[in-house]
């Protein structure tokens, strides 16, 4: 069998280099713990940025996966299938409780597959319902969107990131999509201020995340969420959440808006909906917002999104998520290895500690300087992790870690800072 050396030289020479990944090669896993094509184990702390909250292979989704891959894998949504209804039938009834419905029409999503389809998808609904039902005049919707962002990749939506060099590649993706304004994250204040220079009559919507992950689990002062939901109630403008990461319990509540009892008008959804082993999103709004008379037939569409395959595994991913309580498991387990981390940072690392910051199982520590060699060293000692923005390493295990696994992390951890 090939090396993990022969398999990264093979990833170079073949793959385009649009990742500059962590030099180990993953051939097995299982629950929280992945292995080398060597043997070695380590403790997956990044769960494919959240993407495996169940842990890797739970073996419910696998057997569903290979139950509905039996039977029939792909239609495309030329045909109806028996599981895509069923799967968004549950997502409707497991994600409807949080959504804002003030007109009481009901809960609709829209199925897709990977987390940028999903923001699109957001992008272009909103869009189409400030032109249909909120009445902007063609042409002049604009969406409010926050400095440090990461929705994805598209073109349209790194035009709107402030990440120049590594999203917006210093212009040459250009020129972007127009119709999005930028305001600091985290104020309030910046949102309405914005919505009333634009005119509220041309504002559609606002899009956010409720923690920003990719920017270093950046956690917003207490109470914006809720203000947000007030200030967009009042000038009718959609409040958009991107929870692709910190949605079904990664925060220790179902969504990250739950924290404030806010309801967002639409709630953008990935990554752990595929049960870390197919790519699986969605967007989940109200019927009054994306309903026949905005989105038609033939205005948007994907050959995969709702596919039988995704759809049984969605399905049993919701379910585990709801049943298992994952969501009160990531905050009492969250909150034991933050404690953790910041008595670590009591003694002093090799490397200043900026801040140690989270909520539930998605926690950060943000370093003085470059925090790179750190998480090499960390994989050195068997935990794999992943630095954002060069001085902050994010730590996101599976939900279905224990607190014993979690001690076990502590101690290496200690061990590269301290010693």
């Amino acid at each position: 069998m090939p090396s993990s050396e022969d398999f990264i030289k093979m990833d170079e020479k073949y793959c385009a280099h649009n990742y500059h990944p962590i030099p180990v090669v993953i051939s097995k896993a299982e629950g929280v713990w992945v292995h080398d094509p060597e043997g070695k184990k380590y403790l997956d702390c990044l769960s494919a940025y959240s993407s495996q909250n169940v842990g890797h292979r739970h073996p419910e989704i696998i057997k569903a996966l290979k139950e509905q891959a039996d039977r029939v894998t792909l239609t495309s949504r030329a045909f109806h299938n028996d599981t895509m209804g069923p799967f968004l039938k549950k997502l409707c009834e497991v994600v409807g409780p949080h959504v804002n419905d003030p007109q009481n029409s009901g809960i609709m999503a829209l199925p897709m597959n990977t987390g940028t389809e999903a923001v699109e998808t957001g992008l272009k609904v909103t869009r189409a319902w400030g032109y249909i039902k909120k009445k902007i005049p063609k042409g002049e919707a604009k969406i409010i969107i926050c400095r440090n962002n990461f929705h994805g990749r598209s073109i349209t939506i790194v035009g709107f990131s402030t990440d120049i060099s590594a999203v917006r590649y210093f212009g040459n993706f250009g020129p972007y999509t127009p119709g999005f304004v930028i305001i600091p994250y985290g104020n309030a204040e910046e949102l309405e201020n914005m919505i009333l220079e634009l005119g509220p009559e041309r504002v559609a919507g606002f899009l956010f995340e409720p923690i920003q992950g990719e920017a270093g689990v950046n956690v917003p002062p207490e109470g914006y969420i809720k203000k947000v939901r007030e200030i967009c109630s009042k000038y009718n403008v959609l409040m958009v959440a991107d929870e692709i990461q910190t949605g079904f319990g990664r925060t220790g509540a179902l969504f990250a808006c739950d924290h404030e009892n806010a309801k967002p008008d639409m709630l953008l959804l990935g990554k752990a909906l595929g049960g870390g082993v197919y790519p699986v999103s969605a967007i989940v709004t109200t019927k009054d917002i994306t309903g026949p008379d905005v989105i038609k037939p033939g205005t948007h569409g994907s050959t995969f999104g709702g596919n039988p395959l995704a759809s049984a595994v969605g399905m049993k991913s919701l379910q585990i998520h709801v049943e298992d309580h994952l969501a009160e498991r990531a905050k009492r387990l969250g909150a034991y290895f933050i404690e953790g981390l910041k008595n670590i940072v009591k003694k002093g690392p090799k490397v200043l500690v900026k801040e140690v910051r989270g909520k539930g199982l998605l926690i950060a520590i943000e370093f003085e300087a470059d925090a790179r060699h750190i998480v090499e060293e960390l994989k050195n000692n068997g935990i794999l992790a992943k630095d954002t923005h060069s001085t902050t390493i994010r730590f996101a295990p599976p939900l279905v870690i224990t607190q014993e696994e979690i001690d076990w992390a502590l101690k290496v951890i200690e061990k590269v800072l301290i010693i």
